[in-house]
């Protein structure tokens, strides 16, 4: 959300954040929103029966506020997708999807799984959310190279400086209405 924040002030990204969602109180994301003075709202999903009742709670919020497109960052707790929001929701993830992704695949684990596996690149995916987690269309694909005496958390650093990079980029193709989606894949237009 800072990252994104920041391409926003300085005009490389043409784009407003309406809504600062978290479903957790103590998220740090809330505090630089507040800092910012960006408009922030804490749903928790213990206070829903299911992920349907929680899922239509956050996305009456956002339509409430207009919001053209949904931008997950850091968001664990699953959502539900409603037809008016299909292919309107994204998400970055801290591996090159398909491999490593999936339930529970986060943070630190993607990179212990990476480094288990023996990878000589990793980076991060901007993708489409649909119904399941990290299986939607893939809009962008950034790489970094997975060094020999890499931990978790330096190739973290790696992958994080990538996802930098890639959602802001993601989300002005989008914004320029140069992503179709075909099938499972996307279709960049050119600029």
């Amino acid at each position: 959300m800072q990252n994104l924040a920041d391409h926003i002030d300085s005009g490389r990204l043409h784009a407003k954040i309406l809504l600062v969602i978290s479903s957790k109180p103590d998220a740090y994301g809330l505090t630089r929103a507040q800092s910012m003075n960006l408009p922030t709202t804490v749903v928790r999903r213990k206070d829903f029966p299911s992920d349907e009742q929680f899922s239509d709670c956050v996305f009456q919020l956002i339509r409430e506020a207009n919001a053209q497109l949904v931008c997950l960052a850091g968001y664990l707790t699953r959502l539900r997708l409603p037809p008016d929001y299909a292919q309107r929701v994204i998400n970055i993830h801290p591996a090159l999807l398909p491999s490593f992704g999936g339930q529970g695949m986060y943070g630190r684990h993607v990179h212990e799984a990476v480094l288990a596996a023996g990878c000589k690149v990793s980076g991060c995916t901007v993708h489409f959310c649909d119904q399941e987690y990290d299986t939607g269309p893939i809009i962008v694909q950034r790489t970094c190279p997975v060094l020999e005496d890499d931990t978790p958390d330096t190739l973290a650093e790696r992958v994080f400086e990538q996802e930098c990079v890639a959602y802001p980029h993601a989300i002005s193709l989008i914004a320029a209405g140069r992503v179709k989606i075909i099938g499972r894949r996307t279709v960049i237009s050119p600029g």
